[in-house]
């Protein structure tokens, strides 16, 4: 017996998917994100629905924005002394540069804290 192999060409031909990169190019995730059908992290878990924020001010016509009014402002600052912002508060576009404004100038003349350590009673 002999160990020889017969010296033929390879009639075989690799698939065309085969040993190619998959679409997308480099640094692309897979198809189906994470949590879907990619194969990785399970299903994808659904948010509770939460209610729609609505600008108090639109709502309440009567409510006005005045710095001369701390007690307003404050549910717009936090604790630390940081203007809430819009998506957190859920004020409109207008009513938050409104609200911005009168919080600076309450800051302005010490209605308000500038920062955390600045504590006013």
């Amino acid at each position: 017996m002999s160990d020889e192999r017969p010296a033929t060409t390879s009639s075989y031909q690799r698939p065309a998917s085969a040993g190619q990169r998959p679409a997308g190019g480099p640094g692309q995730r897979p198809t189906g994100g994470p949590g879907g059908q990619g194969g990785q992290g399970g299903p994808r878990k659904r948010r509770p629905f939460q209610r729609r924020k609505v600008c108090r001010f639109c709502a309440e016509k009567n409510l006005t924005i005045d710095y001369k009014e701390p007690r307003t402002l404050r549910f717009f600052i936090t604790e630390r002394g940081k203007i809430v912002p819009r998506r957190i508060s859920g004020n409109c576009a207008a009513h938050q540069r409104h609200i911005t404004e009168a919080i600076k100038r309450a800051r302005n003349i010490a209605l308000l804290p500038i920062a955390a350590n600045h504590a006013v009673n």
